[in-house]
């Protein structure tokens, strides 16, 4: 009994030191095609942002506005796949968490630092994302507004970044490259002309 014991534990073990550490960035590509060629045989299209319809509707949004009154049982997938993100998300963070500073390129290490920005090992970095940062009214300003943006941006897109550049440009879909493009030349606008006004 031992034995099976002392094998467990230690296949156990082998298999959490796998999955915790850094996995390839093709991984993950592979991962998010399956996705897609499984929603493709299904006829359903991918988006993060119309999560919010479908739960304001549940919620009976629709009595008071127009937007949210449609069925949001047809949507029942999408929610499934947002709890599913939400829990991997908790999970990779705490129980299977690698202690170890995240490993980034002189190339990107040295372009932050050109923005002001010291890279400290973290997902995100503590100069804009830590406690102290997001309670000053600045702050709090970037991430409300930011926030603000994004919501009408997506809405007024059609989708978010999830649903045009991963759905829809797999469906070749003209409007989902577009919105894509727009996508990036925002976020280099942000990062080279309107960041160094603001921090």
């Amino acid at each position: 009994m031992f034995y099976i014991w002392y094998y467990a534990v230690h296949y156990i073990t082998h298999i959490m030191r796998f999955i915790t550490q850094p996995w390839p960035w093709y991984v993950s590509g592979a991962a998010i095609a399956l996705i897609m060629i499984l929603l493709n045989y299904s006829r359903k299209s991918f988006g993060f942002s119309s999560n919010l319809r479908a739960i304001c509707s549940l919620l009976g949004a629709g009595r008071k506005v127009k937007f949210f009154d449609y069925n949001w049982k047809a949507q029942k997938w999408n929610l499934m796949f947002l709890l599913g993100a939400m829990t991997g998300g908790l999970l990779s963070g705490t129980l299977l968490n690698n202690e170890d500073a995240l490993e980034l390129s002189y190339p990107t290490i040295r372009d932050l630092g050109n923005l002001g920005i010291t890279f400290d090992g973290d997902l995100n970095p503590s100069q804009l994302f830590d406690l102290a940062a997001m309670t000053s009214v600045k702050g709090f300003l970037v991430l409300f507004l930011g926030g603000a943006l994004v919501g009408f941006g997506s809405r007024y897109a059609g989708g978010c970044t999830s649903g045009h550049a991963i759905s829809g440009l797999s469906n070749m879909q003209l409007p989902s490259l577009i919105a894509v493009a727009g996508f990036f030349i925002g976020g280099l606008l942000m990062t080279h002309l309107l960041f160094p006004l603001i921090f």
